[in-house]
């Protein structure tokens, strides 16, 4: 009996060039000798012999007939019903026998709505179609798999379960949308996959770019993984932050790389699993104060010393520290203990390892072909094309993606000036201009605005902060006005001003007295987070307190002054771990952070000081309520550069809520020191930096001073006081 297929056709699935296998494989109507039948095909090429087990014909197994030595197997079956019913019985090349289900009886998953959101770039919950999706199909458990890859000439899926070989699972190309699709029946959760993709006589294999786990690195495989089984308990804290205003909320952050935070003690090469961090984290956290952590990246990266920057799986949480479910709980017991989850999230660019999405399918996919716009010279990376639907769809979903499936609260998002700018660290001659030939990437503008809309309409009370180191105005005002939409926006002049100017020596900082205050001419244009970051404790820099000049004294005092400086600034706060405790080595991402200093009063003091920080900015509403309006602050002296000392107020919306700050950037001590205060009336000094419990000199005012009716820097009284060597101290007013 001749088979009705062509010769053609056959030979580009056995070739496997095919792009719909569907049209030959599974089941299809036939005209048989004046009557319908039904052929049913399989193509199994590491096999002997196969049989169809028709279910609706009390399941006798009736033999496949093979049509091409290469294992293309044909069955004439009788009709019975509209729907066949049937298993495949496989005689592999060993001898076993199995029984399976036919992937090619089951019709898609990808709705017409499916592929026309996805090429308009607006589905919005794209993840829950396409990658490796654990589902029951028919009455079937299994795995459907989808990926965008409109320029391959075939795709198949390959893993443990055949073998790797790509001519068994040949997926479904629904054109003109260039999505490839497959239901596997059978597969569960843990199955290695990857996509085999043929593009002409190229052929190679990728990773899920929506893949939810993979193996860990150096391996490159995506792993199955039904996301959707966790049973959160953090419904108080979700549903609390749809109403928060984090811009009048205090703000400190504890960023952290979860590698190299903590190792365990028993063995300093291994990392700690999510669930063994988070109580330990839980405990250090509110014994600080911090309201929220950062992490460095956690999506899945290959190379460990890029701390996470140089993401392939977007959508897989690292497999160094743990299951997807595994970082659920880390993120679960966080919010049940009151501690909020931002994660920094990496758009800007990725990284050229060749089982990621660089060349997905053959082409420039996600990335710009022309190098002018598609690469990071500096980075060695590739930048996405932001104006092609699809991509810009991948990327907003990614972000929705942690919010929704992980219950993240915010997202840094890095490099952000490298988007703005088509020139960004580009010669002449090696950039192209926008359309109106200015330098500004106008698809990223419109990404981001759109990325923002999205997250603060899906997402009420989640935090975008935008990692932006120039000029761009309106970073952190919403699109309705003309801005990018952020929440926030680190501010990377202050850090720079601040660091350069504490890393000098006290004798010439009054040369520089203006990189102290120049923050305040802009300080009220966006709304800004002051970061000590990650950032500025690598790359030969040393840690925050080997930056510090001076002798042993000295550079303790000099930190505990900075941090106080910090705190008392308008802004949110940021700080990497580390640095709250005078860590002196800088940090490395491949060793656990120097926990053993502890031992020293020295450390213990910095990190007593940071803490009572922290509680000063939780308790007082002054410190916090006001950080992005004038309203909030108040020069006194601004101008003594000669002493290098300043001093100002700092606001809550209530005009009686108020405090006095004063900082001595020198280790000399004011020992009759006059400001002006607004009100003749007892200041309680409630914080000293200089304090022996911080490692102090114990110089300060005994609890507080009465300010006198005495007019001064044009406020109505004034307050004489000892200010500290190295030192800020804080003033609160009590009135009788």
């Amino acid at each position: 009996m001749r088979s009705t297929l062509g010769l053609e056709q056959v030979a580009r699935l056995v070739e496997g060039r095919l792009e719909n296998p569907f049209e030959i494989l599974g089941p299809h109507p036939i005209q048989e000798a004046d009557r319908q039948a039904m052929a049913i095909r399989a193509f199994l090429p590491r096999s002997q012999q196969a049989w169809v087990i028709d279910l609706a014909h009390e399941g006798a197994p009736r033999p496949m007939r093979r049509i091409h030595p290469a294992g293309l197997y044909e069955a004439i079956c009788p009709i019975n019903g509209s729907a066949p019913h049937y298993l495949l019985q496989v005689a592999e090349e060993s001898g076993k026998k199995i029984i399976m289900q036919d992937p090619y009886a089951f019709p898609p998953m990808l709705t017409d709505f499916d592929l026309y959101l996805l090429g308009e770039g607006r589905h919005w919950r794209c993840y829950n179609k396409l990658g490796a999706q654990v589902c029951v199909r028919n009455g079937v458990e299994g795995v459907n798999f989808a990926v965008w890859a409109p320029n391959a000439s075939a795709v198949s899926v390959v893993g443990d379960f055949n073998g790797w070989d790509g001519r068994g699972h040949l997926m479904r190309k629904h054109i003109p949308s260039g999505f490839w699709e497959l239901f596997i029946p059978g597969l569960k959760e843990g199955d290695l996959y990857k996509f085999k993709i043929r593009h002409h006589d190229q052929v190679f294999e990728k990773a899920d770019p929506f893949g939810f786990w993979a193996e860990v690195p150096p391996r490159t495989a995506s792993r199955v993984y039904n996301l959707n089984r966790y049973r959160w308990q953090d419904d108080a804290w979700m549903e609390g932050r749809k109403t928060r205003n984090w811009l009048e909320e205090p703000v400190a952050i504890y960023e952290m790389h979860l590698g190299s935070w903590r190792r365990p003690g028993d063995d300093p090469h291994r990392w700690m699993n999510y669930r063994e961090i988070a109580p330990l984290l839980v405990e250090y956290v509110k014994e600080m104060g911090y309201t929220h952590v950062e992490l460095l990246p956690v999506a899945e990266h290959p190379l460990t010393a890029s701390w996470g920057y140089q993401v392939v799986g977007y959508y897989a949480v690292t497999s160094r520290y743990g299951t997807p479910e595994d970082f659920m709980y880390f993120v679960d017991y966080l919010h049940r203990h009151g501690i909020g989850v931002i994660v920094d999230w990496v758009p800007a660019h990725f990284p050229r390892d060749g089982h990621g999405l660089r060349q997905f399918d053959g082409t420039a996919l996600y990335e710009h072909a022309d190098p002018r716009q598609g690469e990071h010279r500096d980075w060695g990376t590739h930048i996405f094309n932001y104006g092609r639907h699809e991509v810009r769809n991948y990327l907003i979903a990614n972000a929705l993606f942690w919010l929704d499936k992980y219950h993240i609260d915010g997202l840094r998002v890095d490099a952000v000036a490298s988007m703005l700018y088509l020139d960004y660290s580009r010669r002449p001659g090696d950039w192209i201009p926008n359309e109106f030939g200015g330098r500004e990437n106008l698809q990223a503008i419109a990404f981001l605005k759109l990325l923002n809309e999205q997250v603060h309409l899906q997402f009420p009370g989640a935090l975008t902060i935008a990692e932006e180191s120039t000029a761009w105005p309106g970073v952190s005002r919403p699109t309705h006005h003309g801005g990018l939409g952020f929440s926030m926006k680190w501010n990377m002049g202050w850090m720079n001003d601040t660091r350069s100017y504490m890393r000098r020596e006290p004798i010439h900082r009054k040369y520089h007295h203006d990189q102290l205050t120049f923050s305040l001419i802009y300080a009220f244009h966006e709304n800004f987070v002051l970061p000590l970051s990650h950032d500025e404790v690598v790359h030969g820099k040393g840690s925050l307190l080997d930056q510090m000049p001076g002798d042993l004294w000295q550079k303790f005092a000099n930190l505990r002054l900075l941090y106080s400086y910090m705190w008392t600034h308008p802004g949110k706060k940021l700080l990497f771990m580390g640095g709250d405790f005078g860590q002196w080595r800088e940090w490395n991402c491949e060793e656990s952070l120097d926990w053993h200093l502890l031992q020293w009063e020295t450390h213990q003091g910095v990190q007593r000081c940071v803490a009572d920080l922290n509680r000063l900015l939780r308790r007082e509403k002054a410190l916090h309520e006001q950080d992005f309006t004038w309203e909030g602050f108040q020069w006194i002296d601004c101008h003594n550069w000669e002493e290098s000392t300043l001093a100002y107020i700092r606001r809550g919306k209530d005009p009686a809520d108020y405090l006095v700050v004063a900082c001595n950037f020198t280790p000399v001590p004011r020992y009759e020191h006059r400001i002006g205060v607004p009100e003749a009336c007892y200041f309680d000094e409630i914080f000293n930096s200089d304090a022996a419990i911080y490692g102090g000199a114990n110089i300060g005012n005994y609890g507080g001073r009465e300010a006198e009716d005495i007019p001064w820097h044009g406020l109505p009284a004034s307050l004489k006081f000892v200010l500290p060597p190295l030192g800020t101290v804080i003033f609160k007013p009590r009135r009788s």
